[in-house]
C-alpha cells in the first residue's frame, strides 16, 4: 500500500470508529440499570437481546426510550411466566419512567417495591397476575403523575390506603382479586375526576360510604366481598355512570326508590338482601346485561326496554317477583 493512501486509511478508520461510538442512542446509566435488573431476574429468556453492545434503545425487547431524550420511558414484561424473584430496587434508577407493568408473573414474589417511590413521572403502575404479598403502601400516593394502577391478581393483604384518592390524575384503579379486608375509605368519595374502580374478589366489610354520592364512577365493580347495608349512593340521575356491579355482598337497600343514571348499559346485583320492586326507569336504559337474581324483590317486572330479553335466571330467587320473563303475576 503507497504511503499517501495511508492518511486517508486512518481518516476513514477514526470515522468509524467516531461514527460508531455516537450512533447509540441508549443512555448509558439506564443501560447499566437495566443490566442489573436482568441479573436480579437471574437472566430471564424474554430478556435475551439485553446485551451490553447492542442499542437498548433500537434492539432491546421490552423497552421503549424518549424520541428525543433517549432516556428509558417504559419497561414493560407480559410475557407469561418468564420473571421470577423479587422486584429489584433497581427499577427505582429510571426516572424518565412513564409506564413500569410486570404481568402474569406467578414467579415475582416479595411485597411492592419501595423504590417505585422515586419515578415521578410514572403514568401506569401495573403489577398484576404477580405473587406479591403484603400492604399497599403509602407511597403510591405520592407518584401524582400516575393516571391508572393496576395491581389485581395478587396476594395483597391489609386495608386500601385512604391516600390513594390524593392522586389528581388517576382514572383507572384496580385492586380486585386480592386478599384486602376493612372498610371502603370515605375518600374515595373524592377522587378529583371520573374514575374506574375494581375491588371485587376481596374480603371488604362495612357499609359503602355515603361520600360515594359525590362520586361519578365510570365503571364500579364491588362484587364478592362482605359489603353492607345501603348502596343506593352509588348511583343518581346526574352521573354517567356505564356498569355497575354489586353481587354477592350482604347488601340491604330498596331498589324501587333507586335513581338510575341514563347512561347505564349493566347492573348486576345478584345475591344481595335488596328489596322493593324493579325500577320503572329501567325501561327507557339501553341495557346490555341485567342480574338480580337470589336477592328479595317483588312485583311485576316492568314491561318494555330490553327487560323481557334477559333470561329468567337473571331475575329468579326473589320473595315475590313476577311476569315475563318469569311467570305471570297472580
Amino acid at each position: 500500500m503507497g504511503s499517501a493512501s495511508r492518511p486517508l486509511l486512518s481518516l476513514l478508520c477514526f470515522n468509524l470508529l467516531i461514527s460508531s461510538t455516537f450512533s447509540e442512542l441508549c443512555n448509558p446509566p439506564d443501560k447499566k440499570v437495566l443490566l442489573q435488573i436482568k441479573q436480579a431476574f437471574n437472566n430471564p429468556y424474554v430478556l435475551t437481546s439485553w446485551k451490553t453492545n447492542t442499542d437498548c434503545c433500537t434492539d432491546w425487547c421490552c423497552v421503549t426510550c424518549d424520541s428525543t431524550s433517549h432516556r428509558i420511558n417504559s419497561l414493560t414484561i407480559t410475557a407469561d411466566n418468564q420473571l421470577s424473584g423479587q422486584i429489584p430496587p433497581e427499577v427505582g434508577d429510571l426516572p424518565y419512567l412513564e409506564t413500569l407493568e410486570f404481568h402474569k408473573q406467578p414467579n415475582v414474589t416479595g411485597t411492592i417495591q419501595p423504590a417505585i417511590v422515586n419515578l415521578k413521572h410514572l403514568n401506569f403502575l401495573g403489577l398484576s397476575w404477580l405473587n406479591l404479598t403484603g400492604p399497599i403502601p403509602d407511597f403510591v400516593s405520592k407518584l401524582k403523575n400516575l393516571t391508572s394502577i393496576d395491581i389485581s391478581f395478587n396476594q395483597l393483604s391489609g386495608s386500601i390506603p385512604p391516600s390513594l384518592s390524593e392522586l389528581p390524575k388517576l382514572g383507572g384503579l384496580r385492586l380486585d382479586r386480592n386478599k384486602l379486608s376493612g372498610p371502603l375509605p370515605y375518600s374515595f368519595g373524592n377522587f378529583p375526576q371520573r374514575l374506574y374502580l375494581f375491588l371485587s374478589h376481596n374480603q371488604l366489610t362495612g357499609p359503602i360510604p355515603t361520600s360515594f354520592a359525590h362520586m361519578d364512577f365510570g365503571y364500579i365493580d364491588l362484587s364478592r366481598n362482605k359489603l353492607e347495608g345501603d348502596a343506593s349512593v352509588v348511583f343518581g340521575s346526574s352521573k354517567t355512570t356505564e356498569i355497575v356491579d354489586l353481587s354477592r355482598n350482604l347488601l340491604e337497600f330498596n331498589l324501587s326508590k333507586v335513581v338510575l343514571p341514563k347512561s347505564l348499559t349493566s347492573l348486576d346485583l345478584n345475591h344481595n338482601k335488596i328489596f322493593g320492586g324493579l325500577p320503572v326507569e329501567l325501561t327507557k336504559l339501553n341495557l346490555q346485561y341485567l342480574n338480580v337474581s337470589y336477592n328479595r324483590l317483588c312485583g311485576q317486572i316492568p314491561v318494555g326496554g330490553k327487560l323481557q330479553s334477559f333470561d329468567y335466571s337473571n331475575y329468579f330467587h326473589n320473595r315475590c317477583l313476577c311476569g315475563s320473563p318469569l311467570p305471570s303475576c297472580k
